[in-house]
């Protein structure tokens, strides 16, 4: 759905990824741009749910919209039962902004507490980020996907991240702007070493920043971990084990 953090770039949108595993439709971050995107692809009523791995605005922003959309779907009869919504409790006031009259069950997020959606397993792991974040390890019969949410390196990602079909990895900065001191991210050179040593198949990277010369970024990865690709907007990526 969106490749883009902190601000979109023309015509993009932020973080969001819609999960589809058997019957389980599970929307991950809904940032700026990203409704739009997934209703050409999915009704809401067809939605299980949906996490969001923080609250920061690049990656909530379009889910105050959803609401409107539930509601309606509501009110025509064409959705019963409230969506089910996993975030971060904290900061606690942002967290009781996600709720909305009957059509949402919203729920704090617990390290080390797995959901079961369908057959989709999802675990949830903290990351390194101004705001309390969570990464998702999620699996699907023998397939993995793991998402790294937002984070700055923490060695934990390597364990996380093992032996994923694909991972999922934020790629905010370029290793000199790490070396100038910015944090709160990772750099493309970061995320591709985190993939070796956790032995993906393949590397994704999303949270681009408009700001960058991507082409930068993706040559700092590749050096690391050859099989690596930028995200690409509304392009399907299928796991096959």
């Amino acid at each position: 759905m969106g490749r883009y953090g902190p601000y979109p770039a023309p015509g993009g949108a932020c973080s969001g990824y819609l999960i589809t595993a058997g019957e389980t439709q599970l929307l991950v971050d809904c940032g700026a741009g990203v409704l739009s995107r997934l209703f050409a692809v999915l009704p809401v009523e067809n939605l299980t749910g949906v996490i969001l791995s923080h609250l920061h605005s690049d990656h909530v922003n379009d889910f105050f919209v959803l609401r409107y959309a539930l509601e309606v779907a509501r009110h025509q009869g064409r959705r019963v039962e409230p969506l089910p919504v996993w975030a971060p409790a904290e900061p606690s006031a942002e967290f009781a902004r996600l709720a909305y009259r009957d059509v949402i069950t919203l729920n704090g997020v617990t390290e080390g507490e797995e959901l079961m959606l369908g057959r989709l397993r999802a675990a949830p792991f903290p990351g390194k980020h101004s705001l309390p974040v969570y990464g998702w390890r999620f699996q699907f019969d023998d397939s993995v996907l793991v998402y790294s949410a937002d984070t700055e390196y923490d060695p934990r990602l390597v364990f996380q991240a093992e032996g994923a079909d694909l991972f999922l990895c934020e790629a905010t900065f370029t290793a000199a702007q790490l070396d100038q001191g910015l944090k709160g991210h990772l750099s493309g050179q970061q995320a591709a070493m985190i993939a070796r040593e956790a032995q993906v198949g393949r590397l994704l990277l999303t949270h681009l920043s408009p700001a960058q010369d991507l082409n930068v970024v993706l040559a700092e990865a590749r050096a690391e971990f050859l099989l690596t690709e930028l995200a690409e907007e509304g392009k399907v990526y299928t796991l096959t084990t």
